[in-house]
């Protein structure tokens, strides 16, 4: 008899297909009363697939669903989960990391060298005829600055990796000091101080919840770019705004927002700003790499094989 899995979001073609051949997914999207599906089948759930840019897992949905014991977050961060809730229920809570490290720094890049080069305006600049009234302003090189890294992971490695082939310094902030070649600040108002370009790769969640504000911000000074590949929480939305309006900063790439998939407004008319619709991970590659791990943490937690990737509960 196949277990019944409550789908909060679907998962790429192929993989729901054979996420279907496993279990009994119950597809919570396409419902018209999702909390009719919720109470019809509460007994029944034992797992549920969540994903980094839904709604999330909270204590009132785990609370409705009695057997429920695994869910399996399609995506690294999971901060719209409730781990303190999971884990006073025994739940396990499983993510998807270092499948999408590649494709998330390559993001980081390409809004960096969008925002200094200014690729973006150059390509409205053609496409808008601007450039028969004469050359489009200067922008700014990459080689010779210096990067500042928040948040040295397996994503900010992969980062530093690729910052470093553009012939820039790499330096980075982190809770603790890691064993690498690039120079530690355990001060991160320091660190910006010496950065051109602040690039976030932190995990999201309440320790790092506006981690970046106007302090931050005014000390990356006038000529310093911020990167946010990240979460939007780790950025102070309005702080950013004020920056940006009052060149505080030279400007932002950014992938990630506070409430997305709303972007202020005034950020939008801005053109030092860099905008992507969190498209870190969003190759078809990836993406089917996914799936398949939240695939395989739910049928190695049911067939009482160890988990893949298990997210580590607080002691």
């Amino acid at each position: 008899m196949k277990r019944t899995v409550l789908a909060l979001q679907p998962l790429l073609t192929h993989e729901m297909d054979v996420l279907e051949q496993g279990f009994n997914v119950l597809r919570l999207w396409e419902s018209q009363k999702p909390e009719s599906v919720i109470r019809d089948h509460s007994h029944e759930i034992v797992g549920i697939l969540s994903t980094y840019n839904g709604s999330g897992v909270s204590k009132r949905l785990m609370e409705a669903l009695p057997n429920l014991e695994i869910i399996a977050q399609f995506g690294v961060g999971y901060d719209n989960i409730d781990l303190v809730a999971a884990q006073e229920r025994d739940i396990v809570v499983t993510n998807t990391p270092d499948v999408l490290t590649d494709d998330t720094a390559d993001v980081a890049l390409f809004l960096m060298l969008n925002v200094a080069r200014r690729a973006v305006e150059a390509d409205m600049f053609v496409r808008v005829g601007r450039w028969h009234s004469g050359a489009m302003p200067l922008s700014t090189s990459i080689s010779g600055k210096t990067v500042g890294i928040v948040g040295l992971g397996s994503i900010g490695q992969a980062i530093a990796q690729r910052a470093a082939a553009f012939n820039t310094k790499v330096i980075y902030h982190s809770r603790t000091k890691k064993d690498a070649v690039y120079t530690y600040y355990k001060d991160l108002k320091e660190m910006a101080v010496a950065a051109d370009f602040l690039i976030l790769a932190c995990a999201g969640g309440d320790e790092t919840k506006h981690l970046i504000n106007y302090e931050i911000l005014d000390a990356l000074g006038a000529e310093g770019f911020l990167i946010n590949i990240a979460r939007g929480s780790v950025v102070k939305e309005d702080d950013l705004l004020i920056a940006l309006r009052n060149k505080s900063i030279a400007g932002a790439g950014l992938d990630v927002y506070a409430d997305e998939p709303n972007v202020p407004e005034e950020m939008i008319k801005m053109d030092n700003v860099v905008l992507s619709p969190h498209v870190g991970s969003a190759t078809v590659e990836t993406r089917s790499k996914m799936g398949q791990l939240v695939i395989d943490n739910l049928t190695a937690h049911f067939d009482g094989q160890p988990l893949l990737t298990p997210i580590k509960m607080a002691s």
